[in-house]
């Protein structure tokens, strides 16, 4: 039997060959035990604690942890046996590049873990929209992030030049960026967007000749419902190109108007006029109670009041408002035997007498 274990193979004995082999089996069985270890002792031990921090990272590091054992009984395995030189640098390279991608897994797992467990909630919190669509692109940033300098640390581990890499890379973003200057000035006028807060989802806005509702926003292009149902799709670069007049930020709307009287109206009904536009400005809901009013100018054919008034800025104010009071003013003036003037001319006839 002894002899049997001496015969070589491949420069190693069978029994070398299969003391790597029960390194192997031996790291696997100890790979599952570890795994039960976690999900029916250590995992209901965390479960009893008030914090949800442990339960957060024995879940997150309980794989990464397990595949970093199993790779590293491979790696002794192989190291235990005779092998060339070439397979064992060829071997180290590799294992040191799947151990740093294990390494970045799991710091991806518990980062990303940490914002959706304690961040998101805190983000559904907050009143406004832009914590809500800021959030995914931070979480995929940080992996994106994360997994890069995985692979840059794994590359200079395997004894590649990463300086050199960098750098033709970079000469290859370079003629990418120029390629796709567009998509870039979209993105960096979605980021501007988000940073300065010119608007949100849901406010009314004017910008370059369209008037709408901001249905959507991306850090591409932003969706604008007009006001006749209509999607229209603008570029972010636009809004740092352009002027945007936010409609829903507007604290309060003017109205003016000018109120004819015929000409036969009396100082005293003039000033039941004025009086009566105030009345009807302190009484409504929709306004601020600044009205502005006095006796204008004597017209071509009326006299005339000058009415200003302010609409509480609400958008649906913008337009119940105008109906209440125009038609308050209507109902109340002719009540009051105010009568409105329109274009008239009175024609004078001259009877010429024949000699």
């Amino acid at each position: 039997m002894s002899e049997f274990f001496e015969k070589t193979f491949y420069g190693n004995t069978v029994a070398e060959w299969s003391v790597a082999l029960l390194i192997i089996v031996g790291t696997f069985v100890l790979a599952k035990a570890i795994y039960w270890l976690s999900g029916n002792i250590i995992k209901k031990a965390t479960k009893k604690t008030k914090s949800k921090l442990d339960d957060l990272i024995i879940d997150k590091i309980e794989e990464p942890i397990i595949l970093a054992l199993v790779l590293g009984g491979i790696w002794y395995a192989i190291s235990y046996l005779n092998v060339s030189e070439g397979f064992a640098g060829f071997a180290d390279k590799a294992f040191y590049v799947a151990f740093t991608f294990d390494v970045s897994w799991l710091v991806v797992r518990l980062v990303d873990s940490v914002l959706v467990e304690y961040l998101s909630p805190l983000v559904k919190k907050t009143k406004g929209n832009l914590d809500n669509q800021l959030l995914p692109i931070i979480r995929k940033s940080l992996k994106a992030t994360i997994w890069a300098v995985a692979v840059i640390v794994g590359l200079k581990n395997a004894g590649y030049d990463v300086g050199a890499l960098l750098a033709g890379l970079g000469l290859g973003g370079l003629a990418f960026a120029m390629a796709a200057k567009d998509s870039v000035a979209n993105l960096f006028g979605g980021i501007t967007v988000f940073m300065d807060k010119p608007f949100k989802i849901g406010d009314r806005i004017v910008i370059d000749g369209y008037d709408g509702t901001v249905s959507d926003m991306g850090l591409r292009s932003t969706k604008l419902r007009t006001l006749a149902g209509r999607i229209v799709t603008i570029p972010n670069k636009n809004f740092t190109e352009k002027y945007i007049e936010n409609v829903s930020s507007e604290p309060n709307r003017k109205m003016s108007m000018t109120l004819g009287l015929t000409y036969d109206t009396s100082p005293k009904d003039i000033l039941k006029a004025i009086d009566i536009l105030k009345d009807i400005d302190k009484n409504s809901k929709y306004t601020k109670q600044e009205c502005v009013v006095y006796f204008n100018s004597f017209g071509d054919f009326s006299l005339n009041i000058s009415f200003t008034y302010f609409i509480i800025g609400k958008p649906d104010y913008w337009f119940l408002a105008p109906n209440e009071i125009n038609f308050q003013i209507l109902q109340k003036f002719n009540n009051a035997g105010l009568e409105f003037a329109f274009p008239t001319q009175t024609i004078l006839t001259q009877e010429i007498k024949a000699n």
